[in-house]
């Protein structure tokens, strides 16, 4: 494994108890960073410490800015400052029609898709900008830029987390803070607990390569966004997609 120099550096990543999230914690933490992990299960966080470590952990909701504000301000302190924020937090919703769509449901997924990671956007920048340092990256999907039949609550809110992260890339352009995001086909993780088999099987029927992702190669990706290296990407836009994307 490839490491990247995060010697001193303090990372924040959200949903790091699991997934996506635990695979960029772990490499981040092997690469030197301090990390902290941000996740609603407090059992699942209680066994992430078991896998990251020195981590230093937060039992939050990101849909609830109260909580994220605190979570920043206790991480920052713990830290002693926020140098890297991943935004790996996320949920699928139902898999249904747009007229069936539950409304409770439509806005569960934007509560904790968009607007958790707005509030965590939102509520890293200004620590970072009191060192003119800093590398978001923020998980999207491939979903949000081709619509998933069955899907559009994730599908549109994951193409919400593009136009945030455009949006605030060009905002912090002239500064030291890079904005990116990265947007995976379908990777195995629990989140296929809330999903149909149906759907499962449509997702993998669009991936050329034949197979879902896995999470150590997001992670190699993330990490890569998260150093000091990438200094010339912001508010862009990765695919890992096993050849989906076709633009």
């Amino acid at each position: 494994m490839n490491t990247y120099e995060f010697t001193g550096r303090r990372a924040v990543v959200t949903g790091g108890a699991a997934g996506i999230g635990l695979a960029v914690a772990q490499r981040l933490s092997q690469s030197g960073a301090t990390v902290a992990l941000w996740d609603r299960d407090p059992a699942a966080l209680e066994a992430a410490k078991r896998q990251v470590a020195g981590a230093f952990t937060v039992a939050m909701d990101v849909s609830d800015n109260s909580a994220v504000e605190r979570a920043a301000k206790s991480s920052a302190e713990a830290l002693g400052g926020i140098d890297v924020l991943v935004c790996s937090a996320g949920i699928t919703g139902p898999n249904t029609s747009v007229w069936q769509y539950p409304v409770d449901e439509w806005r569960r997924v934007f509560d904790v898709n968009v607007h958790g990671l707005f509030y965590c956007n939102r509520a890293v920048v200004p620590l970072m900008q009191h060192g003119d340092y800093g590398r978001i990256v923020n998980i999207a999907s491939v979903a949000g830029k081709e619509g998933n039949p069955n899907a559009s609550a994730y599908s549109a809110s994951k193409a919400a987390v593009i136009g945030l992260t455009k949006s605030l890339g060009k905002e912090l352009a002239k500064t030291g803070i890079r904005v990116n995001c990265v947007t995976p086909a379908a990777v195995r993780t629990a989140i296929f607990d809330q999903m149909s088999q149906q759907h499962i099987d449509f997702m993998l029927s669009k991936i050329p390569l034949g197979r879902f992702g896995q999470v150590e190669e997001i992670a190699a990706l993330v990490c890569w966004l998260a150093s000091e290296e990438a200094s010339f990407s912001t508010g862009a836009v990765f695919d890992l997609s096993g050849g989906r994307a076709t633009y």
